[in-house]
């Protein structure tokens, strides 16, 4: 049977996360109801990159099966269908063996932060009204890289194998409206980027130096990092393949 990589966009913060769950509306259900409404058939999709409750994406990825062509303009009806914070921008068929999770060879994340109080971010950037050393964030962006298990970057309660992450590029960047944290690796952690922005950010006040930076990499321990920061400043960008 024909397979399909299906390429979407979404602002996440009405949905309960990425994969569907059971009594919760997430991109994933909302994306099958449309496909199933237009294909007049359940059409299951399977998932490139999981993302939490509330984090958008500029770019993720779904493969799918199905008999037939599908045509371009298939995109605006299905479009028409879904609601208006989750965009269909591309179907491409795919060898039948494809698989746009295990295939994708890294993915990219930025986490926005801004200073000043804006009322057109709230939903898509944190405001962090303290003073910040960004000589300090780079430095503690750069260290990332120099290590590979990321187990204290991760939340509690992950079925993963094994923790670790072949970090790929670690820098912060001014924006108009603030800072940016880009990170990009082979794989991430459930709560990794969270984790890596909200414990540098405190690397940017002042309040944990370098070395301790360090020491909270190579203990392992997810207590010792700083998960606070929220979901709404973190998007998926890009899933390269």
């Amino acid at each position: 049977m024909p397979r399909y990589f299906i390429e979407v966009a979404y602002k996440g913060t009405a949905y309960a996360g990425f994969q569907v769950q059971e009594n919760a509306v997430t991109i994933q259900s909302e994306l099958q109801k449309a496909l199933a409404i237009f294909f007049r058939q359940p059409v299951p999709l399977t998932g490139s990159s999981r993302t939490d409750a509330g984090v958008h994406a500029l770019q993720n990825f779904f493969h799918f099966d199905l008999e037939g062509d599908i045509p371009a303009k298939v995109i605006y009806n299905i479009n028409a269908i879904l609601p208006p914070d989750i965009a269909v921008k591309n179907i491409v068929p795919v060898s039948n063996d494809a698989h746009c999770r295990f295939d994708a060879v890294s993915r990219e994340y930025r986490y926005f932060v801004y200073h000043t109080k804006n009322p057109f971010l709230p939903d898509r950037s944190y405001f962090f009204p303290y003073p910040l050393n960004k000589e300090k964030l780079q430095e503690a962006a750069a260290v990332i890289k120099e290590y590979t298990d990321f187990t204290s970057f991760s939340k509690r309660n992950t079925q993963v194998k094994t923790f670790n992450c072949s970090i790929m590029e670690s820098e912060w960047q001014q924006d108009e409206n603030g800072l940016v944290y880009n990170v990009k690796s082979n794989r991430f952690l459930r709560g990794m980027v969270r984790g890596l922005t909200g414990t540098m950010l405190q690397v940017g006040r002042g309040k944990i130096d370098i070395p301790a930076f360090r020491t909270i990499i190579e203990k392992r321990d997810c207590t010792l990092a700083d998960f606070a920061v929220p979901a709404h400043g973190l998007f998926l960008c890009r899933v390269n393949y």
